[in-house]
């Protein structure tokens, strides 16, 4: 019989998403549907727990899918992200008045995700100078040209995607599913994260680790979905 492997930060999912309070600013790891925490996310619109979230992410997933999920369970307050027309619910809700939106170029959403994560209070750039995504923001110029002050962005929690995990929390990503969840990683005062499998301590290849096990707070077996043909879809019950 195959030993099961010690990780001293595995929780259910239930228990994990039990851990979001009312109204938390989440960091969601995801690019479309790509290193998306499905597990988490479905855990979460299941139960009546903490509404009222802002969302932080690249995007709102697709109508029903990912992060979708949370706009049909009425979890979502506020997006922040820069892509929201791949889903038809989330452009419904904004026009309904029942999401607010703060919309981010996407290069300024990493880079700010990234400062937070650094411990840096905010940025000048020049990107979105001299439109509406400037209003109301401080603009100074550096060398003859125009940049405006973006504030770094920090979350209460961060739901993030990884491939696997070692028992200690150590994360590789694969491939282009890694995204924005490592710099969410480092953004948030708690970091749960989500894996398809956990491996022994030692059996990660050292340079293929890109989070380490400090920044992982709690690690979740995803349960719910499996990859066929380069996709996950959710297993059969």
């Amino acid at each position: 019989m195959k030993q099961q492997l010690r990780c001293e930060k595995l929780k259910t999912a239930q228990e994990a998403v039990e851990m979001i309070r009312e109204g938390d600013v989440l960091l969601v790891g995801g690019f479309g549907l790509c290193g998306t925490p499905f597990t988490l996310i479905d855990t979460i619109s299941e139960s009546n727990h903490a509404k009222n979230l802002t969302i932080i992410s690249n995007n709102l997933g697709e109508a029903g899918k990912g992060l979708g999920k949370l706009l049909i369970s009425k979890h979502i307050k506020k997006a922040t992200g820069s892509y929201f027309t791949s889903n038809r619910d989330a452009v419904k809700a904004w026009k309904a008045g029942e999401l607010e939106i703060e919309l981010i170029p996407q290069g300024t959403l990493a880079e700010a995700i990234r400062a937070g994560g650094a411990g840096i209070a905010g940025f000048y750039t020049k990107t979105a100078v001299g439109t509406k995504l400037a209003e109301d923001k401080e603009e100074r110029i550096f060398d003859g040209e125009r940049y405006i002050f973006i504030r770094s962005l920090k979350g209460n929690v961060a739901l993030i995607k990884a491939a696997k995990a070692d028992t200690l929390g150590n994360l590789v990503y694969s491939r282009t599913a890694r995204n924005f969840n490592p710099i969410m990683a480092t953004a948030a005062d708690l970091v749960i994260a989500e894996v398809d499998v956990i491996v022994e301590v030692g059996s990660l290849d050292p340079e293929h680790i890109v989070t380490p096990h400090s920044y992982v707070d709690v690690v979740v077996m995803n349960d719910r979905y499996e990859k066929v043909g380069g996709e996950y879809v959710e297993r059969k019950k």
